[in-house]
């Protein structure tokens, strides 16, 4: 049984990709992520040894703390940052833990490097409609929470890409694009590693919405229409970005939980 300050696996995974999810710091030594250098998704790595310098970023978030065990310095850096009165949790066993189970890992090789604040930096097309928010909302729920988005002229993105130290997507010519008949989530799904039910069924309704395919599944038709109202809803397109949050929220969520779930109005019973 886990202590008042630990957290367990399951209870952490079923909170991994909402947008209520903690923040999550990596505090494994370096010979430790040598070894195994994929992270817990959304997850961000601090050196234990200068906690007292870093733990007051965090005030103000719910923060779970996870070493290679579960043990000394997940649950030191926890006893600092609460001592800060920063709200944290050690993750009960671990990375060790969490990877034996099977739960979602990210490999970072292909993560972009962070700017000088510690956040990635990503630049496509204005206007965005479907792939545009898709990606988006999944670099924030399980790559990096904080990262910048850049809304540019089509023919704009490569030149600010490389002025601005951003990485373009979602356009020809790049790494992070449409490869044969998948979209660029599907990409973003395989070159960080992120393979779940949930994340496979999402891909899909996103791929057929995206892709003008949609008897693919019977969700894409909905989907799209959602997603085409919203662009018409809003003229800056960092507003719609975090109008779209919500609505891939909610699908997330489907497909995670309500998949067979279905709805009905009560129907009158004989002599009403």
């Amino acid at each position: 049984m886990p202590s008042t300050t630990e957290i367990t696996v399951s209870q952490l995974s079923r909170r991994i990709g909402l947008p209520d999810a903690p923040t999550i710091i990596d505090v494994r030594i370096d010979d430790d992520v040598a070894i195994d250098p994929r992270m817990i998704p959304g997850s961000i790595r601090r050196d234990f040894r200068t906690v007292t310098v870093w733990a007051k970023t965090f005030t103000g978030q719910s923060v779970v703390v996870s070493c290679q065990r579960g043990l000394k310095l997940s649950q030191g850096v926890v006893a600092w940052l609460r001592h800060e009165g920063v709200e944290a949790d050690s993750l009960e066993g671990g990375f060790e833990a969490w990877r034996d189970a099977g739960a979602l890992l990210v490999t970072p090789d292909k993560v972009p490097q962070p700017d000088s604040q510690g956040r990635t930096v990503w630049v496509t097309r204005a206007r965005p409609k479907v792939d545009r928010i898709a990606c988006p909302w999944l670099i924030r729920r399980f790559i990096d929470p904080s990262a910048v988005f850049l809304f540019v002229a089509p023919a704009e993105v490569t030149a600010v890409a490389d002025r601005f130290a951003a990485t373009p997507f979602d356009v020809d010519g790049v790494f992070w694009t449409h490869r044969g008949d998948t979209c660029t989530f599907d990409t973003m799904l395989t070159e960080f590693g992120l393979k779940s039910v949930t994340l496979d069924r999402l891909a899909t309704i996103v791929r057929a919405a995206d892709t003008a395919r949609l008897d693919l599944v019977p969700e894409a038709a909905g989907f799209l229409a959602a997603s085409l109202g919203l662009s018409r809803m809003f003229r800056d397109d960092l507003e719609q970005l975090d109008a779209g949050m919500l609505l891939y929220d909610s699908f997330y969520r489907w497909c995670r939980d309500a998949t067979d779930e279905t709805h009905n109005w009560p129907t009158p019973t004989s002599g009403a």
